[in-house]
């Protein structure tokens, strides 16, 4: 098999495709090279689809997907992840694994974009080899967005490697990259059929209608804000750093108003929407299921493929020796997250699981500090899976209710304001989190600022611990200001005022016992008390069945760890630790990361020792 140096640092590149076993079948002598791959249609599409093996990995929604308002890492403050989690970077300890895998999915894209169109095939034929070039143009386009919302200014190649002659690239322009990447998706949706041709089938492959919704999520992520520094000088000077949108005002709303058509061409062509129910969503995402909300997936299904342990690290507790099997999570829910939503939103007690799975299949009811996350639990499964850390279940790459809270975003920048439009989409979303019950969603706010606010709090609501919200508040230049006020509200909660003064302090539940797969329990009931109840109400409520649980401490599942730390002023540690790289590890919430971690510095062995063009260009404060 060809080697092909990555200019990036990957030792060899090869079109093998992990996910589809006749792929791997293929004679020995396969070469990336018109002459075998790319001579005919099916070999095209399996290298196409080996494109989609490099497009997601675990780092994406795990190291990267804590340090937010709704997710923090239950490790310990020495571990790794756990300090990627709360952006204490480091040029060693800086992941690379989301860098390598986008880099080798871009190769495998700009491969396929050159030898496509070179292929000789009957008009019938023709049809589908477009479309593989347009999938070929949005994976490309979706790993560059990957690398920037994270690493900023990068190396930008856009034809093979084998072809560039010199194997080093220098950082490229974010601004750059990004309008590359709208230009390669509108090219992209020009070639690709809509999802009700039926070319392909499922919602693991781009089709038209997902290729806008990237191209509208590319288009604000370009408009927004990002840490930003000269590359003229190198090594960079760090006096330049700043956190700043592109000084172009007439691009930026030329963006913006992209991201809005796109998104109106998604909901004018009515082939997706949303389900009756949120948790619909996740049970057939669970279940293996596709639908018409969930537009993109990440496949996940067999040993070859289950690389993001997706509902293990960031499933509930179930304990080993339950019927599920063991799952562990090393991600929970920040406590003060569950009393973001209203108790009428259905949207929470999906996202957020309040119960774990004890030894004797036991629901045992969470303490603030352990509540887990709920979209992705082993307990809605029809069976384990393929292993206990592999359990079979996609990620969700884009959802309609995305779609529509970017068309609202994008309408209320373009106009100052929200229009009709942008109210419908923003209410859509939250109508069928309250049941379609109008009287429940309250006003929604009719000027530019509020509107804007009320967008990013539903993006919070809506797609939370699907990996969007750290960089989401990094375009919105607002992440130290989000992290230092969840930090905050912690500490309020601690001790039990403000908005925290009258939550409950004691719970009192039924432990059922789960009796099979696709457990129907979204979270386990309770009665709330205030205050520490009387010795006869106490008395008279365990003659009745129930458990009692402080819901300020922090208790195990029998047999299990603690998930997380006491919520009841004994042991702050946790708190001050929290975004301790951009907040500090102190109670007065020190602005020591603010404009230095919103951009990940480079992997300073794995990325630039090897990549001799990008000598001197690490991230200018590390």
């Amino acid at each position: 098999m060809k080697k092909i140096i990555n200019i990036l640092g990957l030792a060899a590149v090869t079109l093998t495709v992990i996910s589809c076993q006749d792929w791997l079948d293929m004679p020995s002598d396969t070469k990336v090279d018109s002459t075998t791959v790319f001579e005919s249609v099916s070999r095209a599409e399996k290298a196409l689809l080996g494109c989609y093996s490099s497009t997601f990995n675990r780092e994406l929604y795990y190291q990267f997907g804590m340090g937010t308002d709704e997710c923090f890492s239950t490790e310990s403050d020495n571990n790794s992840k756990n300090n990627i989690g709360n952006y204490v970077y480091t040029t060693s300890n800086a992941p690379s694994s989301t860098y390598n895998a986008m880099y080798t999915g871009i190769e495998y894209a700009n491969i396929c974009i050159k030898n496509l169109p070179k292929m000789s095939v009957s008009e019938s034929e023709q049809k589908r080899v477009n479309m593989l070039l347009g999938e070929a143009y949005a994976i490309r386009a979706m790993n560059y967005l990957n690398i920037v919302r994270y690493f900023g200014d990068a190396p930008y190649p856009t034809i093979p490697v084998e072809d560039i002659g010199v194997f080093t690239s220098s950082r490229v322009s974010r601004d750059t990259i990004l309008d590359g990447c709208v230009k390669d998706l509108q090219t992209a949706i020009d070639l690709l059929p809509w999802k009700s041709a039926g070319m392909v089938s499922g919602s693991e492959r781009i089709t038209k209608n997902v290729a806008y919704g990237l191209l509208a999520r590319t288009a604000l992520y370009a408009a927004g804000y990002s840490l930003r520094w000269d590359l003229t000088t190198v090594p960079y000077d760090k006096s330049t750093v700043k956190l700043a949108q592109r000084d172009d005002p007439a691009r930026i709303k030329a963006l913006y108003k992209i991201a809005a058509d796109a998104c109106g061409a998604v909901i004018a062509q009515k082939e997706n929407g949303l389900l009756p129910t949120y948790e619909e969503v996740f049970r057939d995402l669970v279940a293996s299921k596709y639908n018409d909300e969930t537009m993109l997936e990440y496949g996940q299904y067999g040993t070859n493929v289950n690389g993001t342990a997706n509902g293990y690290t960031n499933g509930i507790f179930c304990h080993t020796s339950s019927m599920y099997m063991k799952s562990q999570p090393a991600m929970a829910a920040v406590p003060t997250y569950y009393f973001d939503f209203d108790e009428k939103d259905q949207r929470r007690d999906v996202t957020i699981c309040n119960y774990g799975i004890t030894s004797k299949n036991v629901r045992q009811m969470n303490p603030y500090g352990n509540n887990t996350i709920g979209k992705f639990r082993a307990t809605w499964k029809t069976e384990v899976g393929t292993a206990v850390n592999k359990r079979d279940i996609n990620f969700p790459i884009l959802r309609y209710s995305d779609v529509l809270l970017m068309y609202a975003e994008a309408l209320n920048e373009l106009n100052n304001g929200p229009t009709s439009e942008a109210i419908k989409a923003y209410e859509e979303v939250r109508l069928r989190a309250f049941g379609n019950d109008k009287a429940l969603i309250g006003t929604t706010p009719t000027t530019y600022a509020a509107f804007k606010n009320a967008v990013i709090e539903e993006r919070k609501l809506e797609l939370g611990f699907e990996g969007w919200r750290r960089t989401d508040l990094i375009r919105w230049g607002i992440l130290y200001e989000k992290l230092a006020e969840t930090k905050q509200r912690l500490f309020n909660m601690v001790d039990h005022k403000g908005e925290f003064a009258n939550v409950d302090i004691f719970r009192a539940y039924k432990a059922e016992t789960a009796t099979s797969f696709e457990d129907p329990v979204v979270a386990v009931p309770f009665v709330g008390y205030k205050e520490h109840p009387l010795k006869t109400d106490s008395l008279e409520m365990v003659s009745k069945g129930y458990t009692w649980l402080d819901m300020t401490g922090s208790v195990a599942p029998s047999g299990g760890r603690k998930i997380a730390k006491d919520i009841d002023g004994t042991d702050q540690t946790w708190i001050l630790n929290l975004y301790r790289g951009m907040c500090g590890d102190t109670r007065s919430i020190q602005p020591e990361g603010k404009n230095k971690v919103e951009c990940v510095p480079l992997n300073q062995t794995s990325i630039i020792d090897i990549n001799t063009g990008l000598t001197g260009e690490q991230h200018p404060c590390y």
